[in-house]
């Protein structure tokens, strides 16, 4: 400790640049430490879901698509995050950029190419304003699409010298992507997005269409881009919903909806969200729009969850003991609340006849009687 003393700067502003630049490498393996550890998580899923792929009980395994579709969700999170870490570290970018074009494998040739040739906006010498000529290029090749036909964009990027002159090279600048040093082009980013979530179909089957198209470009190549473009397109999601909150008016559907349950072998209710505004029946001048938002429906477990360990805290005690203890805690009365507020909420889709009724909440004086079945007996009795 004496030794590392005797090395600091004796000069205040010395002492308080060192702390900085300490802080500074302290953040950064935080934040590389945090990364770590949520990639970590994300492979112990991973792990455990070929685990049980592998050794697990017949009615356990996992079919090979489902697999699939559940390595498609790491692998896209794993693509947001490296999104985001792009935006914040534009040297680190560069390196994966670098490293996405050594990896990425060649086009096939039958595919028709659209040469475009980007040029500088002045092309006379810098130095003396003479014409200057060509003496080289820089080629790119990315994937782009049509409907229904698939075509390579070859960028052309000449580069402008002077003969007189030494210096002076002048080439066009690269025009930006939304993956640096990657293969698609925005179009084919949106086409792969289309087809998945309107056209619903799975990553692994838009591979084995390529395939047959001789495109190679494997499910996981596919979810990388997929979850880039996700990331890019969040903030433009946030916005908008934003945007419809702040409406005088604003409706809100719930829609149920069938999701994968890898292992049960079969589909659990999933919940969609619409949050839409319209004025334009009313003359508002407002255009109209909608967000949507996807959820599981774990929120009715979670309360009732709170619920169940509040109740374990006063088990065995007086009625009067438990009613004072239910109302002291603000977890009791927010779960519910949040509880009588999800039963309250209409059920959509379904028709005006008895069972599609939403349930009635009545106060507990009021309450309606539940008519008793018949007993087993009677019921026999009467046929």
């Amino acid at each position: 400790m004496g030794e590392i003393a005797s090395q600091l700067p004796t000069d205040i502003e010395a002492l308080h640049a060192l702390v900085a630049v300490a802080c500074a490498e302290r953040d950064a393996a935080v934040a590389e430490r945090d990364q770590a550890l949520l990639q970590n998580d994300r492979l112990r899923h991973l792990l455990r879901q070929l685990q049980r792929a592998q050794f697990g009980r017949r009615s356990e395994k996992l079919d090979r698509d489902q697999l699939l579709l559940g390595l498609e969700d790491v692998e896209q999170a794993v693509a947001g995050n490296e999104a985001a870490e792009d935006k914040k570290d534009p040297v680190a970018a560069q390196k994966r950029a670098d490293k996405r074009r050594a990896n990425r494998g060649a086009l096939p040739a039958h595919l028709p190419h659209v040469d475009v040739t980007i040029e500088p906006e002045d092309t006379n010498c810098p130095c003396c304003r003479a014409p200057m000529h060509v003496i080289g290029e820089e080629t790119s090749k990315r994937l782009d699409v049509v409907p229904a036909q698939f075509r390579v964009i070859v960028t052309h990027r000449p580069k402008y010298a002077c003969r007189a002159c030494t210096d002076g090279v002048v080439q066009a600048p690269a025009p930006e992507r939304l993956i640096k040093g990657g293969l698609p082009t925005e179009a084919m980013v949106a086409f792969v997005l289309i087809a998945k979530y309107a056209w619903h179909l799975p990553l692994y089957r838009q591979a084995q269409m390529l395939l047959a198209q001789g495109i190679d470009i494997k499910r996981a190549v596919l979810a990388f881009w997929v979850g880039y473009a996700a990331a890019e397109l969040q903030p433009l999601w946030l916005r908008l919903r934003e945007i419809i909150l702040t409406s005088g008016k604003i409706a809100v559907d719930e829609t149920t909806a069938p999701v994968l349950d890898p292992g049960r072998g079969r589909t659990k209710k999933g919940f969609f969200w619409a949050i839409a505004r319209d004025d334009r029946p009313w003359g508002g001048t407002d255009p109209p729009a909608v967000a949507y938002t996807y959820a599981p429906a774990s929120e009715a477990l979670a309360r009732i969850a709170a619920l169940y360990a509040i109740e374990k805290t006063i088990r065995g005690r007086s009625a009067d003991q438990r009613r004072a203890v239910r109302g002291a805690q603000q977890a009791s009365r927010d779960g519910t609340q949040g509880l009588v507020r999800a039963a309250a909420r209409p059920r959509l889709g379904q028709g005006h006849h008895r069972r599609g009724h939403p349930l009635r909440l009545e106060p507990l004086g009021r309450a309606h009687a539940v008519p008793r079945r018949r007993p087993h007996r009677a019921r026999h009795q009467r046929r």
